[in-house]
């Protein structure tokens, strides 16, 4: 997903930073293909945003994985970071979703473009 498509997600579901800069997977020791981008919300506060595009069912141990990187990724920046999204172009699992809201997730369905 490119920058553009990304905020006007992002600002579709009412979310608006100042800045937002994509981290590589790598850098958090990471093969998975994702999206994660560190934000700053309007009132200076970090967010993390992470985008998932993938053809099958998002299950629960991948939502246990995204928790995992979230986790590095606190670490990697060394600050503590208050609020994740999730924008989720995929068939959701109830399990996946219940276990993303008990950690503080705030999860958006997008539909998936190119009509794959």
């Amino acid at each position: 997903m490119d920058m553009k498509t990304l905020t006007d997600r992002l600002r579709e579901a009412g979310l608006i930073f100042k800045s937002l800069s994509p981290i590589l997977p790598a850098a958090l020791g990471s093969r998975k293909r994702i999206g994660i981008y560190r934000a700053v919300d309007t009132k200076g506060y970090y967010a993390a945003v992470f985008v998932v595009e993938k053809k099958s069912r998002f299950l629960r141990k991948d939502a246990e994985a995204i928790e995992a990187l979230f986790d590095v990724l606190e670490r990697h920046i060394d600050a503590k970071v208050p609020a994740k999204y999730l924008i989720l172009a995929a068939p959701l699992c109830s399990k996946a979703k219940a276990f993303l809201e008990e950690h503080g997730w705030k999860v958006f369905v997008a539909e998936r473009q190119n009509g794959e």
